[in-house]
């Protein structure tokens, strides 16, 4: 099955308390792709500029994800964002940010991309999510990701957007923001009423939950004793998420769900190990299946018997 994922491609000046990047490769669209790429063929569709050479290609080739969509633009520079992180490593505090190339971007979809089974919509303006959407009619499983400040300046168009996707990723304040419901089920409950069967709140350090129409299924993060940068980890997660999804004959089933949450909770873990794309670049995929069943031992009900 393949996965196609529109979104952005960029260059992170990061600065933690352990440690710091002065220029690496990330974007939205990078983070999934690597992600998603352990389960599922994977094409990425982004704008980058002259700036973007051999090197950043071969990260995202070296996992076998398709650049054939990745549009170069001559004379321009790639989306670049400075940010920071204080102990509270929940929140990114912004400190530039250049869109570049990424401010006129319209996304342009080969047909091999059009026709592709599965499609992520990462965080972009939601009209252009929109668009990339009815460009794909033929997906039978679309996803997409937001943030607050389009729920905050294209509502509107943001909830038109969700309509027509099978699964939403929002963190949990975002949930209660599109919908203005301070308790979290009912705002869960209500994005769905807008289309979605499938809403995921992203929840950190504490974890992810689920909300189906018959379930719910809360996952706490994996215990990790180095975390050195969070960036990228919800779209690591979403890749994760949505690439054992695509790799299913069918994703609707609970059981499928779980398990697809489970395994983008692992590869998200890896990712805040190391800074940017350093940990899931070299990841290998005995390593998260190793972590899955660490994930299901520390979650179950009983303990295995000695």
């Amino acid at each position: 099955m393949s996965l196609v994922v529109v979104g952005s491609i960029a260059f992170d000046a990061v600065k933690t308390p352990f440690g710091e990047r002065e220029r690496m490769l990330g974007g939205s669209a990078v983070h999934f792709s690597l992600a998603a790429s352990f389960f599922c063929d994977v094409r990425v569709v982004g704008p980058v500029g002259d700036d973007f050479g051999p090197g950043e290609y071969a990260v995202l080739e070296g996992r076998g994800v398709n650049t054939d969509d990745i549009e170069r633009v001559e004379d321009g520079k790639t989306f670049f964002w400075r940010g920071h992180y204080e102990y509270d490593l929940n929140t990114a505090h912004t400190d530039e940010t250049q869109l570049n190339v990424f401010g006129e971007f319209a996304p342009k979809l080969s047909e091999e991309s059009k026709a592709a089974e599965n499609l992520f919509l990462a965080n972009i303006q939601p009209d252009l999510q929109r668009e990339v959407r009815e460009q794909c009619r033929g997906a039978r499983l679309a996803g997409l990701d937001s943030m607050n400040l389009w729920i905050d300046i294209a509502r509107d168009s943001l909830v038109k957007t969700i309509g027509g996707v099978d699964l939403v990723f929002l963190n949990d304040a975002e949930i209660r923001m599109l919908t203005d419901q301070p308790n979290l089920v009912r705002a869960a409950r209500e994005v769905m009423a807008m289309g979605p069967s499938v809403v995921v709140a992203k929840q950190g350090e504490y974890g992810a939950a689920l909300f189906t129409e018959d379930g719910y299924f809360a996952l706490p993060a994996f215990p990790l004793e180095t975390v050195s940068d969070p960036t990228g980890a919800g779209d690591s997660f979403a890749g994760g998420f949505l690439g054992y999804l695509a790799s299913q004959d069918g994703w609707q089933d609970e059981a499928s769900l779980r398990r697809a949450m489970t395994y983008g909770s692992v590869i998200a873990s890896f990712n805040v190990e190391e800074f940017g794309t350093e940990r899931v670049a070299r990841l290998t995929r005995e390593e998260i299946d190793e972590r899955f069943e660490g994930f299901r031992r520390m979650t179950a009900l009983e303990a295995a018997p000695a």
